[in-house]
């Protein structure tokens, strides 16, 4: 038969007496707290938040069982996530920076009836003595880097997230320096928000977030309003944004494999008005996300009646098309370029794809591609005026390049001449060098001619 922690070490016998606070949500005193030294400021971590600590793990007799400190190093988990027992994502949840703090923890909120042998028997009441030393919100950008750190004060239900396009109903509270600056309850869909005002990182906090979850949020001025600020609400530029939002409820746009071929072209039909309305409104980043839908929905789509593959080439055309011309307005010309071909793989002689090719190779300083698609524009569309003009600006550019390397070639070579005429003037002056300086000579010469070039 087993024998539980409190039988092994006899009934009254514990060398830990069995003192503190219940700090279980059902006050059952499964897990009770007793602070041994008080920690600092007000603030407590938060569900998902990462925490730091040093723990030592005891038996009701006092038997050492695991030590972070005897490994010197501090232990680290993600709280709330159950990656610990649940008696630790309670305690630590209560605890402030600097506190130490005892913590008895029943089986069931510890290892339960099965402990974890050999060092922890069944059915054993644990003790810890816990340091929290710092926690960390969690980073959820893509990137991770620390642009928006989401502290969870509920958690939300289920493990779904809104994505791309999905329908979304929240409460925001926006705040710059502890005055709030913007609060509402909205609906709208992902992808819209910046036409509601919302900088790109609510958008991302949105999408981390699961049904009924109320967070915090820092963000950095990458994804809040940059270096322009806003206006409106008096933030200045590279400002830092504090955001609470609860996702009350939202329905998911439906992903590829979820719509038929009808479906798919319908919603690619939408999206592109979507993307068109954006741009001529000069946002430029939310009409690419919706141009993205279309190649994503349409790409690999295969089987396709004549019809259909006539109408969903024409989309994907255009989608590609107007991507590029959204990254030449974003200055990214290499993307510009990338859309552009797969343009081009649609239409190998399209006047719109050549010329904006021609154009993100431009802006790449690529001037003799760029000039070879400007002039297979003017040769397959010879009225296509502004095409012909940036040939001559190619050219002009092609010279310009060609001068400055005569000028760059024409001052080292004039630099090498007064050097070498320098040391001959010295060489005749002191007498002449042995062969071995010679050689050297003309090697560092060429040596200073290679650095004369890359310069």
């Amino acid at each position: 038969m087993t024998m539980t922690a409190d039988e092994q070490t006899g009934e009254g016998q514990h060398s830990i007496p069995m003192e503190g606070e219940d700090i279980t949500p059902k006050q059952d005193g499964g897990v009770l707290k007793l602070v041994k030294r008080e920690g600092t400021g007000t603030e407590l971590p938060m569900i998902g938040e990462k925490v730091f600590v040093h723990y030592v793990g005891s038996l009701l007799d006092g038997t050492h069982f695991d030590s972070s400190r005897d490994r010197e190093e501090r232990f680290s988990f993600e709280l709330g996530k159950g990656q610990v027992i649940k008696a630790w994502d309670i305690g630590v949840a209560t605890m402030k920076v600097g506190e130490l703090s005892q913590f008895i923890c029943k089986p069931e909120y510890a290892y339960g009836s099965s402990g974890s042998p050999p060092k922890i028997p069944p059915s054993a009441t644990l003790v810890f003595e816990v340091e929290l030393f710092e926690f960390r919100g969690e980073d959820i950008t893509e990137d991770e880097d620390q642009g928006i750190i989401r502290r969870i004060v509920t958690r939300g239900q289920g493990y779904s997230k809104p994505n791309e396009g999905a329908a979304v109903e929240v409460t925001v509270e926006g705040s710059y320096e502890g005055h709030i600056f913007d609060e509402r309850e909205l609906k709208f869909e992902i992808g819209d928000g910046v036409s509601l005002g919302l900088p790109v990182g609510v958008e991302k906090a949105i999408m981390a977030m699961e049904q009924g979850e109320e967070a915090l949020f820092n963000i950095k001025p990458k994804y809040g309003y940059g270096n322009a600020g806003n206006a409106k609400y008096n933030i200045p530029g590279e400002a830092t944004l504090n955001y609470r939002i609860k996702l009350v409820a939202f329905e998911k746009a439906k992903e590829s494999w979820e719509m038929n071929t009808v479906e798919k072209l319908e919603q690619s039909g939408i999206v592109k008005e979507k993307g068109t309305q954006y741009f001529k409104e000069g946002k430029y980043k939310q009409a690419s996300v919706q141009y993205k839908r279309i190649v994503s929905w349409l790409e690999h789509e295969s089987g396709l009646s004549e019809e259909d593959e006539k109408k969903a080439k024409a989309l994907r055309l255009a989608a590609h098309l107007n991507l590029a011309m959204c990254y030449l307005k974003l200055q990214e010309p290499n993307q510009a370029l990338e859309s552009c071909d797969k343009a081009l793989e649609l239409d190998a002689s399209n006047e719109k794809a050549l010329f904006r090719k021609g154009e993100a190779l431009f802006g790449m300083k690529e001037f003799d591609r760029a000039k070879d698609d400007f002039q297979q524009v003017v040769q397959l569309y010879p009225a296509n005026k502004a095409a012909k003009s940036q040939v001559v600006l190619c050219q002009k550019r092609l010279k310009e390049q060609h001068e400055k390397d005569k000028r760059i070639y024409a001052n080292m070579f004039q630099k090498f001449a007064e050097r070498d005429s320098k040391k001959e003037a010295e060489r005749v002056k002191g007498g002449s060098k042995e062969n071995g300086d010679d050689e050297m000579e003309v090697e560092n010469r060429e040596n200073d001619a290679a650095s004369e070039a890359k310069a």
